[in-house]
Formats: structure tokens, C-alpha cells, sequence
């Protein structure tokens, strides 16, 4: 009996030496200590658009990376030259505002909004018709062709109605490796 009190009597003051220990404030030599702050890596920037893309890859738009003016003439003229118009044509500033450009495969691609060329959108590869078409069609059946304004101008397929039910009639653009409409989209050399 002497001896079972003894053994409580031991276990209860281990115990309590392993409570107090926990609650102490000493630091636990277990618990790694926070290294200090290092400073982020730095991500290199880019002015000339060439080089930006040959390092982004593929981009749907500049990011901060870009430091460089939003349409360089660089582009502006390389987009006249690949769209077959006249690079020492008189063009207004509106014209070359409404240039964009982003970066596929490591290269410069551009497009320029005029016509209802949606430049900022994906393709629409979607061969299921709208509620827009159908209401074409039930308002217009047998029509031999859908218009853009209804089927969207980032369609690639052209759309016909088929007594009042639109159809695709056939693919009309291809969808570039970035996702775009590919004839809207012109690859831009760099001026040698």
C-alpha cells in the first residue's frame, strides 16, 4: 500500500512538472525561429514589346511588366503593313488608338477595332444557336443568312434558318492558338 501511494505520489508530481513546463514562457526548442524578411524577387520590365513577348510567351494583354506606350509606332505600322494598308497613309490618332496588341508563342500579335472587329473577345466556337437567333429566324424563316449583329461578330461559323430554326452554315474563321479569331489577329515583325 506504502509503496502504491509512493508511485501516485510521484506520477502526480511528474504531472504537474509537465503542466508547469508547458505554461512557462521559455522558448520551445522544438518551434523553428521565423527567419527575417527577404525581399522579393524583382520582375524584370520590358519598354520594347518585341522583348516583352519574346519573355512572356503568351499574354492576352500587357501586364505590369510592360512599361512601354500602349500602341508603339513599331506595331501601328507592323499592323498596317501585315493588314495590306498603306504604312505612309495618313491615318487619324483614333486609328492607331484603337490598335491592341498581345503576345502568342513569344511573338507580337495586333488588331485594330474598326469594322465590328471584336478584338477583345475569345472566338465563339459555340454551334448551339441564341434565343437571339431563334427569334431571327422565327421573325425571318427560311432567311439565308443570320447577320453578325445577331450571331455575334466573334462567331467562326455563319448561321442560316432552316424554316425557323437557325443552323450553322459554315465555318468561316479559324481560332489562333491563343484563342482569338485568327484572320482579325496579324503577327507583327520587328523593324530590322
Amino acid at each position: 500500500m506504502k509503496n502504491k501511494l509512493a508511485y501516485r505520489a510521484s506520477v502526480g508530481f511528474c504531472l504537474v512538472v509537465l503542466v508547469l513546463s508547458a505554461c512557462s514562457p521559455a522558448a520551445d526548442p522544438v518551434t523553428p525561429s521565423v527567419p527575417a524578411a527577404t525581399a522579393a524577387p524583382t520582375t524584370e520590365t520590358y519598354a520594347d514589346p518585341f522583348a516583352y513577348c519574346a519573355a512572356a510567351g503568351t499574354i492576352d494583354q500587357p501586364d505590369a511588366r510592360y512599361t512601354g506606350p500602349k500602341t508603339s509606332d513599331a506595331i501601328f505600322n507592323g499592323y498596317l503593313k501585315a493588314a495590306g494598308l498603306d504604312v505612309n497613309g495618313s491615318f487619324p490618332d483614333a486609328f492607331k488608338q484603337n490598335t491592341i496588341w498581345r503576345c502568342m508563342n513569344k511573338q507580337v500579335y495586333a488588331c485594330n477595332f474598326g469594322a465590328n472587329l471584336p478584338c477583345d473577345s475569345k472566338a465563339d466556337t459555340n454551334k448551339s444557336p441564341t434565343q437571339e437567333m431563334t427569334d431571327f429566324c422565327k421573325a425571318n424563316p427560311g432567311s439565308d443568312f443570320i447577320p453578325m449583329a445577331v450571331t455575334s461578330h466573334a462567331t467562326i461559323y455563319s448561321w442560316h434558318c432552316v424554316k425557323d430554326m437557325p443552323e450553322v452554315l459554315e465555318q468561316i474563321d479559324q481560332v489562333d492558338d491563343a484563342g482569338y479569331l485568327a484572320r482579325i489577329w496579324y503577327p507583327i515583325q520587328a523593324a530590322q
